[in-house]
């Protein structure tokens, strides 16, 4: 084994975790278009899902980093050739400059279910495809709801209309990309006129080398990670012993020692200050915020338990009457800890912002100083909403009156 470049203990490892995310410390400067970039930059990507009960996971991952921003800037992004949509750990947003290397990683991912099924569907369905393409090419950018739909049965992800499921398949496998959002529903154009506007990076020499950036990327966003880890970043596989070895060799990843881990560590090269600074105990959290169940932090519920002790379930996919805590359940941040999860519904037309459940982890204390920085953090979240009366309807006994004093506090 190679002697660690420094020795770090489990909360060390944490902050030095939540500082390559972009969460250690409140947002320190005003929301800006460039702000969002690089909050996007910083952890490779950003995942995208329709979920909006509260506000849709990308913006609430931003939100969580940046504070409060106009939703429409992601959007202005996505527009101005800045950012892109691609499929990476799922769909999700990258940066332009980035998305050669996720073009050239595009193979990697074949065995992903959204390759399967795009391969699939233009097996079935080939000429018909050729079709849309072709009237994409004649007459522009379209979107799903440009078609009509053969019956009236109400869609979902699994019974959209042909073309909506013919467009998906074809930005599976790179011919269109979306050029747009228009209140959230995709506008889909050629690849190529798309990334004509883009400010686009080198793009690596084959597949190979584009994994091989990927995993070093992945322990760059993870700031401190397990080889075990690393592969699900990009959802690229398994890192092998080999895989790491060969970064360590090529200086880009360094060895770090975890106290309590029974395997080796890994940082960055770009992280040696940052991690000299966590195992000197510099490194300090002041953030306390709401993530979302697809934040890079809480993505991987493997990796938050071992690295958190936090065990967390998306439970809107399972029988309301089998959830635990609520439909779409939000981890809380505090002082580099997740302390505990709340769930939420932003009732926009009455400009409510409802708190359905809130809950502390079993070892976590209702001090007044959480109660006022979580009040704090759930007044701001809601004021994002334009929803800004919070009602607190349940939760546990011993937080919930005083989290109720000090939101009507800031009535």
């Amino acid at each position: 084994m190679h002697p660690p470049f420094v020795e770090l203990s489990p909360g060390q490892a944490r902050l030095l975790h939540l500082a390559a995310q972009g969460l250690l410390h409140k947002p320190r400067r005003r929301p800006s278009h460039t702000l969002l970039e690089q909050a996007i930059a910083r952890m490779q990507m950003l995942q995208i899902d329709t979920i909006h009960v509260v506000a849709r996971s990308p913006y609430l991952v931003l939100f969580s980093r940046v504070g409060e921003y106009p939703a429409s800037w992601l959007d202005d992004l996505l527009q101005g050739g800045r950012i892109a949509e691609c499929w990476a750990h799922e769909a999700c947003f990258v940066t332009a400059q980035d998305y050669p290397l996720h073009r050239a990683a595009r193979s990697l991912r074949d065995n992903h279910w959204a390759m399967r099924r795009a391969r699939r569907m233009h097996a079935e369905h080939a000429q018909s495809m050729r079709r849309l393409l072709e009237h994409v090419r004649e007459h522009g950018p379209v979107r799903s709801s440009d078609f009509t739909r053969a019956s009236r049965a109400a869609g979902t992800w699994w019974d959209w209309k042909p073309e909506k499921r013919w467009l998906e398949a074809w930005f599976a496998l790179g011919e269109l990309m979306v050029a747009q959002r228009d209140r959230f529903q995709r506008v889909y154009d050629l690849a190529e006129k798309v990334t004509a506007r883009h400010a686009a990076g080198p793009s690596p020499a084959d597949a190979a080398e584009a994994r091989r950036q990927m995993l070093a990327r992945s322990v760059l966003a993870l700031g401190v990670a397990r080889a075990r880890w690393v592969g699900d970043y990009f959802r690229l596989g398994k890192a092998t012993r080999d895989d790491m070895h060969d970064l360590h060799q090529s200086g880009e990843i360094l060895p770090v020692r975890v106290r309590g881990w029974d395997q080796p560590a890994w940082i960055h090269r770009n992280h040696a200050e940052l991690a000299r600074r966590a195992a000197a105990g510099r490194l300090r959290a002041t953030h306390t915020t709401l993530l979302s169940p697809f934040d890079p932090v809480i993505w991987d519920r493997t990796r938050v338990r071992e690295m958190f002790g936090f065990n967390y379930t998306l439970e809107c996919y399972v029988p309301a009457h089998r959830r635990r805590h609520g439909y779409f359940v939000l981890p809380l941040l505090h002082g580099g800890r997740l302390v505990g999860r709340l769930d939420a519904k932003a009732h926009r037309s009455e400009g409510v912002f409802e708190v359905r459940m809130i809950a502390l982890e079993a070892d976590v204390p209702p001090t007044p100083a959480l109660v006022e920085a979580l009040a704090t953090a759930i007044d701001q979240c809601a004021h994002w909403h334009r929803t800004p009366k919070t009602v607190v309807t349940s939760g546990s006994r011993d937080l919930v009156k005083p989290l109720r004093a000090a939101l009507r506090a800031r009535d």
